[in-house]
């Protein structure tokens, strides 16, 4: 018997992702687009985690399913840690992909290669109509480009360069990028808490 989820984000990025991971178990997995007349939830968490429980229980609370909710971002340690939870809205509303990673770069302005370390950084949390919340995380360290390298991806990925793979985040395969990114780390680790309550679920039907 299949369970139905939510990942409660508008980003069909990260839905893509999900899906991708869950592709062999019997969960479909939902986004904040099937929901009508969904109203954006403030995030004013002081951290990833902060936000990821926010959205994850403000949507339990509206939908009555299964939610998964993330906070991701990026952490420029030239920046002291910026743009971090302010990642989406880095360059200030509405939100611009584009628009961020000119912010960034102009920032980082000629520093150096050696001090352009970032990390991106992803908490997930799943919140239950019982109220139960699991915290699962991830990270992926790397650099920031002088410029914009790849086209698959979204977000800060064209200017995040890994030297493993010595290609940027949007010049990876998805297969390449589901095994390292900070967000499929946390998706992989939350797998088998859904499986639990998918059990569970089914057992109570």
């Amino acid at each position: 018997m299949s369970m139905k989820i939510l990942l409660a984000t508008q980003n069909q990025g990260k839905v893509r992702e999900l899906r991708e991971l869950l592709v062999d178990e019997a969960i479909e997995v939902l986004s904040l687009r099937d929901i009508p007349n969904w109203e954006d939830i403030e995030e004013n968490g002081v951290t990833f985690a902060d936000n990821a429980a926010l959205k994850a229980r403000e949507a339990v609370r509206r939908t009555g399913l299964i939610t998964l909710a993330d906070d991701s971002g990026l952490e420029v340690d030239a920046l002291e840690g910026a743009p971090g939870v302010y990642s989406a809205r880095f360059a200030g509303e509405p939100k611009d992909d584009e628009r961020n990673i000119d912010k960034l770069l102009q920032l980082l302005g000629t520093t150096p290669e050696d001090q352009r370390t970032a990390r991106f950084r992803c908490a997930l949390v799943v919140a239950t109509p019982l109220g139960e919340e699991f915290l699962t995380e991830g990270a992926v360290e790397g650099r920031i480009l002088t410029e914009r390298h790849g086209s698959d991806g979204f977000g800060y990925d064209p200017v995040f360069y890994l030297p493993k793979f010595a290609k940027t985040m949007a010049e990876l395969t998805m297969n390449e990028k589901n095994s390292l990114s900070h967000r499929a780390q946390a998706f992989r680790k939350v797998i088998p808490i859904l499986r639990n309550l998918r059990t569970s679920t089914s057992a109570e039907a």
